[in-house]
């Protein structure tokens, strides 16, 4: 292995770990914000650190796809077990944007949803991270 490729592998891993540490913490707002009144500090206190957070997870998941890109395809990291995990990507990807969907119904005060189904919202990515980890580690295909 090439140090170039160690290099652009440690990379893609500090801004995965990075991202998903905002799509862990984010939908926890979320859930918070589901428990407080439409109006008042809390909440635009809750809403602040949410639309923070949204920012500052942008460029970390452009970061940790483009790395990520590059070791696909620009040194042949791949197989069976990649296709399975690029799956998962887009499927986090979408994740990703429906957060900042509910952040955005969450600041025009429309969200509805109950501070339940934000707590089973939250688990997605724990699973997404748990099948990427197998994936790329087991390589089962």
């Amino acid at each position: 292995m090439s140090t170039g490729y160690l290099w652009v592998k440690a990379l893609h891993i500090v801004f995965v770990t990075s991202w998903f540490a905002g799509l862990f913490y984010l939908p926890r707002i979320f859930v918070n914000l589901a428990m407080v009144p439409d109006a008042g500090a809390e909440r635009d206190r809750l809403l602040l650190m949410a639309r923070k957070l949204w920012r500052f997870m942008q460029p970390l998941m452009l970061l940790a796809v483009a790395f990520g890109l590059w070791l696909w395809l620009g040194y042949g990291v791949g197989g069976g077990w990649m296709h399975a995990k690029l799956a998962v990507v887009v499927l986090l990807l979408g994740y990703h944007h429906a957060c900042g969907r509910l952040l955005r119904r969450f600041e025009r005060g429309e969200s509805r949803r109950s501070h339940v189904w934000f707590r089973w919202f939250n688990e997605l990515p724990v699973i997404a991270l748990l099948v990427t980890v197998v994936l790329v580690v087991v390589k089962p295909f």
